[in-house]
C-alpha cells in the first residue's frame, strides 16, 4: 500500500527558511522520479521541483535558486530545503512521483505571513 507522509511545514515568517520531509512506502522508491508539488487554495496542485533516480533535481524558475531538492534511498525520503521563504510561497506542499499519480498524502501547510 503506498504511503505518503510530509511533514516540516509551519507558519514561518519572510526571509526565514524551512525543510520539508517525506516519507514514502509501498512502491519501488529507488527507481522512482519524485516530486514536490504545492496548491494554494482554489488551484490546482503544481509540480515545484523534482528529483530523478539518478538524483538529478529539477525545478520550476519561480522557485530556481531559493529550493532545494534531495532525496535519501536509504530511509526512503525526499526532502524539500526552502529559503528566503515569501508570501507566495504559502500552499499546502506535498510529495508524489513526478506524474502525480500515486496516492496523496495529506500534505504540510507552509504559512508565510504578509
Amino acid at each position: 500500500q503506498v504511503q505518503l507522509v510530509e511533514s516540516g511545514g509551519g507558519l514561518v515568517q519572510p526571509g526565514e527558511s524551512l525543510t520539508l520531509t517525506c516519507v514514502a512506502s509501498g512502491f519501488d522508491f529507488r527507481h522512482t522520479n519524485m516530486g514536490w508539488f504545492r496548491q494554494i487554495p482554489g488551484a490546482q496542485r503544481e509540480l515545484v521541483a523534482g528529483i530523478t533516480q539518478a538524483d538529478n533535481p529539477v525545478y520550476i524558475e519561480s522557485v530556481t535558486g531559493r529550493f532545494t531538492i534531495s532525496r535519501d534511498n536509504t530511509k526512503n525520503t525526499v526532502t524539500l530545503q526552502i529559503a528566503s521563504l515569501k508570501p507566495e510561497d504559502t500552499a499546502v506542499y506535498y510529495c508524489n512521483n513526478v506524474r502525480g499519480n500515486l496516492n496523496w498524502g495529506q500534505g504540510t501547510q507552509v504559512t508565510v505571513p504578509s
